[in-house]
């Protein structure tokens, strides 16, 4: 009988079979997720329902009452909450995936598993977090369509919103990777990241119309953010009101692609020593 050792795969090589091999593991990753969520907590789920609820009546009477922010004829509450629901999602799998490898080193560091099951299960349990608040948001949504006079307009492309929310979650997924490979040296970006997503959000369309960046510099320097298409195609989906175009689209599916692909070569470089780096 023979033994053959032979070198570890290359860096950049990915095995999305042995991660298909360790589904199992993902959803029980999933389950832990969730049940540690809801732990000792009277509202249980309710809290991802009057979390995103809470913000947008705030966003509606400072943003829409007090500073008279134009909504592109939409009503106030859908126009903030069609574009808190999605950003929540984003923010959830990006801070999530992003503490995958630092939160979770007790585990990591005594049995193998391919480390990428952990940000992908980011993103599944931010999924159901996602199914609440899109629930909540389409029973406001369809009071203010039939009983309320409104100008919204859905668009036949509502039908392929899964895609949208599809590229949501690599989005986040790609910027969680970047964060858990950069976090292990230098742990500084964990601290920062809470307030870079505030500033973030806040340069994103979700409290002001992307038609309000006249500039031809400044509405490029707009588009280079993905999340902006994202908010305002999802909003235009629902209500037939948005600043949106081929070219702006194509960018962002780019952006995504490139964020994610850069992502999972350096997470797979910095996963097979960041015990080491710890």
């Amino acid at each position: 009988m023979k033994t053959y050792i032979k070198a570890n795969q290359p860096w950049w090589r990915i095995d999305l079979r042995e991660i298909w091999e360790y589904r199992d593991l993902l959803r029980m990753l999933v389950r832990r997720d969730l049940t540690a969520v809801y732990k000792q907590t009277l509202l249980g789920p309710l809290w991802f329902i009057i979390q995103p609820l809470v913000t947008t009546v705030i966003f509606t009477i400072i943003f829409g009452q007090v500073a008279k922010v134009p909504t592109d004829g939409i009503p106030q509450f859908i126009f903030y909450m069609s574009g808190t629901v999605l950003w929540n999602y984003f923010s959830g799998c990006m801070t999530q995936a992003g503490n995958s490898l630092v939160g979770n080193m007790h585990v990591l560091t005594k049995v193998y598993f391919p480390r990428l099951v952990m940000p992908l299960s980011s993103v599944v349990t931010n999924l159901a977090h996602l199914a609440l608040n899109f629930t909540m948001f389409l029973g406001f949504y369809l009071f203010f369509l039939f009983a309320r006079d409104t100008a919204m307009v859905p668009q036949w492309s509502l039908l392929a919103f899964p895609l949208l929310v599809l590229q949501c979650a690599l989005l986040g997924l790609a910027l969680g990777l970047w964060i858990a490979g950069l976090t292990t040296k230098y742990r500084d970006l964990s601290f920062a990241l809470p307030f870079l997503t505030q500033v973030w959000m806040f340069m994103t369309p979700i409290v002001w119309p992307a038609s309000q960046v006249q500039n031809p510099a400044l509405q490029w320097l707009l588009w280079l953010n993905p999340m902006a298409f994202v908010v305002e195609c999802g909003r235009w989906m629902f209500t037939g009101a948005g600043t949106l175009s081929w070219a702006v689209g194509g960018l962002s599916v780019g952006m995504t692609a490139i964020l994610l692909a850069t992502g999972l070569l350096l997470f797979n470089r910095v996963q097979r020593n960041f015990v080491d780096t710890i």
